[in-house]
């Protein structure tokens, strides 16, 4: 094998039986035979890659595709059914929170168990321990039994032996979600040092964002397979294009298209007794209802997750009990009630009044500005002072699914120049 490259992945399988009820015990498995079917479950499929000395390499996909199971056969915690893992050089890992760690030893006596798993000798170990303590910040703990550890603390502890071992790779599958944002924050400051000094690295995560700041290489994982391999950024967005149109295939499953009149709501409202309770869910005086409000996506569908950039259409069916002139109007909400855009046709300069009792009214947004999230729609009808007649505070939520990577809540076209 190449000096340079320090795994080599060649077509591993692995598959695995699931019970569907296995007897606990020997007796339930003699006198209850057949209670003890299982299928075979094929979670690797024939994957191959290589890592080069130095490189970070994040492995994606979403939970079964195989990314735990392939960092287990790493580590050699388990084997494959068939294919080859060669690596060179000493492993460190930290597969899962606690492994290795005894709950009734103390953290100090936990440290030299760790690290002799690792390979360390105990003059090795001695050497390295007030480094250990140090960076795991666990000082005033480290005589205690690590039963009495949160788990950011085991963390800390598990991160600080897993990095003073001397390893020549480092194997980590999702322990760094645990903990506070300040270790966290220093764990990966040094873990670009490590990789700097020509330490290997490979990271298991659903954080897209870490996989995009720290891996120089990423490989996504699906259905036992690897779909693409390359450069961590692209291999990052041509992911998430896929859960999003994955979102949007399961949605469209989920909600069958809706046809005919819309139903009347069944959420009451209070009556109209010339008073308001502004504090209600839904209120107003009734002198015009809505019936229903629907969000249609291009397809003129009604449905609950869109794409940012599409064309969004919002039709609200209204039963009028008193003519006069009334205004519609909607509001996009976050989930913690802040407003993030409202209008109403008051607002543009329009002015409705309905001429028969039952109708719909439209409004179309060609370009959805909002970015990835869980949102909420308000809808309401006012008289034109403001009066409400019938205001509908979270008539639902709604879902954004985007290819834009920005952050906060909406999407803005613009371009860069140097």
């Amino acid at each position: 094998m190449d000096n340079n490259i320090v795994i080599d992945v060649r077509n591993i399988t692995k598959k695995f039986k699931v019970y569907f009820d296995k007897g606990a015990q020997l007796k339930e498995r003699l006198l209850f035979r057949k209670r003890n079917r299982y299928e075979e479950r094929d979670v690797l499929k024939g994957i191959s890659f290589q890592v080069q000395k130095g490189e970070a390499v994040g492995l994606i996909g979403h939970n079964g595709c195989g990314k735990s199971t392939t960092l287990k056969l790493l580590t050699k915690i388990m084997y494959p059914d068939s294919g080859e893992i060669v690596m060179q050089g000493r492993i460190s890992s930290l597969i899962e929170l606690g492994a290795g760690f005894h709950p009734d030893m103390s953290g100090r006596e936990n440290i030299y168990t760790n690290a002799s798993i690792f390979g360390l000798t105990k003059k090795e170990i001695d050497a390295r321990f007030n480094d250990i303590v140090e960076f795991s910040e666990l000082a005033e703990f480290i005589d205690n039994p690590v039963r009495t550890y949160s788990s950011g603390m085991y963390m800390r502890l598990a991160f600080s032996v897993a990095i003073n071992v001397d390893a020549d790779i480092l194997l980590i599958d999702e322990i760094l979600a645990v903990g506070d944002t300040n270790f966290q924050t220093k764990c990966f400051n040094r873990l670009r040092e490590l990789k700097s000094g020509g330490m290997t690295v490979i990271i298991v995560t659903h954080d897209l964002s870490t996989i995009e700041k720290f891996c120089d290489k990423a490989i996504w994982l699906n259905d036992g397979l690897i779909v693409r391999e390359g450069r961590s950024d692209e291999v990052v967005d041509a992911y998430f294009r896929f859960m999003n149109d994955k979102k949007l295939e399961t949605e469209k499953k989920a909600v069958p298209e809706k046809s005919g009149e819309p139903e009347q709501s069944e959420n009451n409202i209070q009556e109209d007794s010339g008073e308001i309770d502004y504090s209600a869910n839904r209120f107003g005086l009734r002198h015009a209802e809505i019936k229903k409000a629907r969000m249609l996506n291009p397809e003129n569908k009604d449905t609950r997750i869109f794409r940012t950039g599409e064309r969004l259409t919002i039709e609200i069916s209204y039963h009028i009990n008193r003519p006069d002139e009334y205004v519609f109007g909607f509001g996009f909400y976050d989930m913690d009630g802040r407003c993030l855009y409202g209008n109403n046709t008051q607002l543009d300069r329009m002015k409705i009044s309905p001429e028969n009792t039952d109708g719909r009214i439209s409004v179309d947004i060609e370009s959805f500005p909002l970015l990835a999230g869980k949102y909420i729609l308000n809808v309401a009808i006012v008289d034109a002072d403001g009066t409400p007649m019938d205001f509908y505070r979270s008539y639902c939520e709604f879902e954004v699914v985007s290819h834009d990577r920005s952050t906060g809540y909406f999407s803005i076209e613009h371009n860069w120049r140097l």
